[in-house]
Order: structure tokens, then C-alpha cells, then sequence
């Protein structure tokens, strides 16, 4: 064997000495933090791979999009209200006063390299932000994912989509443009209309009497600090939750309470994850160069006096506004030195009941049905019928509410008088909701219907069969057991007995649970039964 051949053998390659370096520093981080069993750990968590469940994810990627672009934006964006006069690359403004906060604002986008696509993906992914959280609690409420032993998870949630709002109108503000100064206006009158404290508050959100000298610093501070603090809290909550509650999942072949199918964190999910991610990215990319979203540039800096029609405040908060839109005029009274505006009043405890009702109501279902049982695999729709009606009577009145945000570009585009269109809108409000929800609980129950029809005779084949004795009659393809499993296996809820407590007395509480209980179960169409399918084939 040569010199060479034997300093070839003898001397530590470099991949070598780099694996011992990584192997060492993993050693050192894991005695200082146990952070192998945390490791270990995600390695055997299971997640689903329904598409559905992708809609948290692309939250939570819409978040990280927000955090990156935002910390670009606050190094060159200017907080303050301090007048100015304007003398950057837009040159139908030169010259004109306006805001520091909307200067830097128009060097952003013009003098700053990259500024406007930071801007628009900044608010394109605010934007999808808020939608990925509607969706996602939407597919939580209907498929009964809030259940035992979620219901904090979903306060948590909803909690986060208030933030989450409350983000999205904070930033929406800063730019102090002529849009958002008549949206600020707006919560500005709203705030006032509260009597007796509603002028302290306005004084300590604006600075003094509007449009005050402090707004923008202070909406800032909360849109940069206060307001993403509480939100990243929350999510590490909720994903905290989500792994000590196990996740929940769809029927399917050995899915159970017990039983999670999917794939693990390490490295499966981690790795769809990761490129999900990065798809979700490119696509707000691709999204902000292409479309336009609040040219601030054609707006102006705000001036109390010209408000136009057209003017709109972002989609998530389009129900508050169309609710001030269709409340009826006139609504006002004096009483103990004070004005009370019930067209202001009114859509507040209105808005303020929906928004409790809509994150207390896991708790409001199991009271009602009385089940107190852990629950891990999602339900169909159809088969809470009462839940799914009033899940359509809720998106129904936020659509109606919706709309109404947007009743002067209706009136405008369809050529029709603004008195026409509030007051259809208004009846929409009252009639749309009930009609929703008739109409979503005889469909679910139509389809009830029709999946124990399939369970008891099977498909329709399109063969016909003469027997011996004359009679015709079409031969049926039965299910095979995996799609029978999926019909007949939920759970059947059965109204509340009205019955005496310990002390022999009905209490009011007891007759409310066995109405809503009622309310809630009289039409269930009972699941098939051994018996019954025993029967069947015989």
C-alpha cells in the first residue's frame, strides 16, 4: 500500500467532520432543552389529508405573507398626521398638503423599489387571511368539528377572526386616505352614538374631536403591536389545542374516535406542508402583480367634506357597514339629556348578539342534545339538519348585510332608485334568513331520505327482471360495506323528556331545554338498524 493510498484512509473527509459538528450541536441543544422528545412526539402525530383542512393552513400561510410584507412596510412608512407638502415621483399631487402618514404612504408605492407589490401583497394576503379563518370556521360548524372537546378551540378561533378583523381596519386606516378617513368617520359616529360614554371614547381613539391629531399613531401602534401580539398568542393556542385534542377527520375505512388516518408530521406533512406553503406565497405574488387593490394614488389625502359614491370598506367588514345602510331613518328620542340614536344603537346590540350567539353556540348544542361524549370524526351536514339550517340562516343574513354595503353600486350598475334596493334588501334581511333555513333542513332531510332509501334497496341498476310468476321488477346494485358504514353510522338524537328535577319541581330551564330540544330533533329521520338491513336481504 502507498503513502498516499495510506493518508487517503487515515484523514478525516471533510463530509465527515461536518456530520460530527451537526451530530455535536444536536447533542448540546438536546441536553440544554429535551427537545428530542418534542421531536419524537411529532413524529407520531397523524393529520388527515382531506382537502378541506387545507383551509387552516392557508390561514396560517396568509399570516406568515402578512408578517413578512408588513415588516418590510414599517421601515419606510411615516406614522404621524404632521401636514406636509407632497413632492415625490406622483406628480398630480405635488404640491399638495396632506398627511406624513399618506406621503410616505405614496413613496412607498412610487419612489420605494418594490414598495407597491409589498403593498398589494400585504393586502391581498390580509385578505385571504380573513377568508381562509370564515371558511375554515364554516367547515368547523357544519361538519360539527366544534364539539366535545373543542368548544374552546372554537372560541379561540372566533376570537382570532375578530382579530383578525380588527387588523384588517386598522391597516386598512393608516394610509389616511380619502376611503379610509370616511370609514374612520363612520366608527367615529357609531362610537358617539353610545350615550353617555361614547364621546370619552372617540377622545381617546382620535386624540381629541375628529378627525383628531392622534388616530394614525395609535392605529398604528395597535396594527403593528397589540393587535398581531394577541393574534400569534391565539394561533399558538389553537395549534396547541389542536394537538392535544387530536385532529378531527371524515369517515373512512378504520377511522374512528380512536384512530387518526393520514400522515405524520415527520417528514410527510412537514414536507406538503412546506410546499404548500410556498404555493400559497406564489400565488399572492402573482396575485398582487396583476390586480390592483386600493389606489390610494386616485383617492387623495382624507378632506372631511367630498364623499363619493362607490366608496366601499374591505369585503370582512361590508356586514357592519350594510347594517347601518338598512336600518330605517329617523330612528332617534331624547331622554335624561341625552340623544339616543337607535339607527346606530340598534345595529351594534344587533351585530354584538350575532357575534356572541355565533361563538357561544358549541355550548348552546350540548346543552341542547345533552351529550357529553368526546367526538373526533366529522358529520355530514345533512345529518344535523336543524345545525345546517341555522348555519344557512347565518351566512344568509351576513350575505344580506353584505349586500347592503354594496346598495349604491347596485343602484348604479342595474339603473334602479337606492329606495328600491334598500328596501328590498331590508325585507331580504327578515324573510331571506327564514326562508334559508326552511329550505336547508328539508333539503338535508330529503337527502336523509334518500340515503336510507340506498341503504335498504341499493343503486339503480337499469335491469329489469321478469319473475315466474309475471311480475317485472328492476334489479338494484347494493352498496358494498364501506359506503353502507358511511350512511348509517351517525348519531341519532332524540328530543329532551320534559322531567322533574330531584325535588319533584319542572324548572324553567328544564321547559326550555325540552322546547329547543324539539326544535332541534322532532323531524330526524332515524338511521337503518341491523334489524332492518337483516331484514331487507331476506
Amino acid at each position: 500500500m502507498s503513502v498516499a493510498t495510506q493518508k487517503k484512509s487515515t484523514t478525516p473527509t471533510s463530509s465527515g467532520a461536518g456530520m460530527k459538528f451537526v451530530a455535536g450541536a444536536s447533542n448540546y441543544i438536546d441536553e440544554r432543552t429535551s427537545i428530542s422528545g418534542a421531536v419524537k412526539f411529532l413524529g407520531r402525530k397523524i393529520f388527515p389529508d382531506h382537502w378541506s383542512f387545507m383551509l387552516g393552513e392557508i390561514a396560517l400561510y396568509s399570516f406568515v405573507v402578512i408578517l413578512l410584507s408588513g415588516t418590510f412596510l414599517t421601515f419606510f412608512y411615516d406614522p404621524s398626521m404632521v401636514e406636509v407638502h407632497y413632492d415625490g415621483s406622483y406628480v398630480p399631487l405635488k404640491g399638495i398638503h396632506m398627511s406624513a402618514a399618506y406621503s410616505s404612504t405614496l413613496n412607498i408605492t412610487f419612489d420605494i423599489r418594490g414598495g407597491l407589490l409589498m403593498r398589494q401583497v400585504h393586502h391581498w394576503a390580509a385578505l385571504l387571511f380573513v377568508a381562509a379563518i370564515g371558511l375554515h370556521m364554516l367547515r368547523v360548524f357544519f361538519t360539527g368539528a366544534f364539539r366535545k372537546p373543542r368548544e374552546i378551540n372554537w372560541v379561540i378561533g372566533f376570537v382570532l377572526f375578530i382579530l383578525a378583523m380588527a387588523e384588517g381596519f386598522t391597516g386598512y386606516s393608516l394610509p389616511d386616505d380619502l376611503l379610509s378617513g370616511n370609514g374612520l368617520r363612520i366608527i367615529d359616529g357609531m362610537i358617539k352614538a353610545i350615550p353617555g360614554i361614547g364621546t370619552w371614547i372617540s377622545f381617546l381613539l382620535f386624540g381629541g374631536e375628529f378627525p383628531g391629531t392622534d388616530v394614525i399613531p395609535r392605529l398604528y401602534v395597535l396594527h403593528i403591536m397589540l393587535l398581531p401580539a394577541l393574534v400569534i398568542a391565539l394561533i399558538a393556542i389553537h395549534m396547541v389545542l389542536l394537538i392535544i385534542n387530536k385532529h378531527t377527520q371524515f369517515a373512512g375505512p378504520g377511522r374512528t374516535n380512536d384512530n387518526v388516518v393520514g400522515s405524520p408530521i415527520l417528514p410527510v406533512f412537514a414536507a406538503k406542508a412546506g410546499g404548500f406553503f410556498f404555493l400559497v406565497f406564489g400565488i399572492i405574488m402573482l396575485i398582487a402583480s396583476l390586480f390592483t387593490i386600493n389606489p390610494i394614488w386616485n383617492y387623495g389625502p382624507y378632506d372631511p367634506s367630498p364623499v363619493s359614491a362607490g366608496t366601499q370598506p374591505d369585503w370582512y367588514i361590508g356586514f357592519a357597514d350594510g347594517m347601518l345602510r338598512l336600518i330605517p331613518s329617523g330612528w332617534e328620542f331624547v331622554a335624561n339629556g341625552y340623544t339616543w340614536s337607535l339607527n346606530l344603537l340598534v345595529p351594534i346590540v344587533v351585530l354584538m348578539l350575532f357575534i356572541i350567539i355565533v361563538m357561544i353556540y358549541p355550548f348552546i348544542e350540548a346543552w341542547v342534545t345533552g351529550d357529553k361524549r368526546e367526538h373526533h370524526i366529522a358529520e355530514r351536514p345533512r345529518n344535523q339538519p336543524t345545525r345546517t339550517a341555522i348555519g344557512a340562516a347565518g351566512v344568509t343574513f351576513y350575505a344580506v348585510l353584505w349586500a347592503g354595503a354594496a346598495s349604491d353600486l347596485v343602484a348604479t350598475h342595474f339603473r334602479t332608485t337606492i329606495e328600491g334596493v334598500i328596501l328590498t334588501l331590508q325585507i331580504l334581511l327578515i324573510v331571506g334568513p327564514i326562508a334559508a333555513f326552511w329550505m336547508a333542513k328539508k333539503i338535508a332531510l330529503a337527502l336523509q331520505r334518500k340515503d336510507r332509501e340506498l341503504v335498504l334497496h341499493g343503486y339503480e341498476s337499469s335491469r329489469i327482471v321478469r319473475l315466474p310468476g309475471g311480475e317485472y321488477r328492476e334489479i338494484h346494485t347494493p352498496l358494498n360495506e364501506f359506503e353502507q358504514w358511511k350512511l348509517v353510522s351517525f348519531d341519532e338524537y332524540e328530543p329532551a323528556q320534559l322531567r322533574p328535577n330531584a325535588r319533584g319541581k319542572i324548572t324553567v330551564g328544564a321547559r326550555m331545554r325540552a322546547s329547543v330540544s324539539r326544535f332541534y330533533f322532532e323531524d330526524r329521520i332515524a338511521p337503518v338498524v341491523s334489524k332492518e338491513l337483516e331484514s331487507q336481504k331476506h
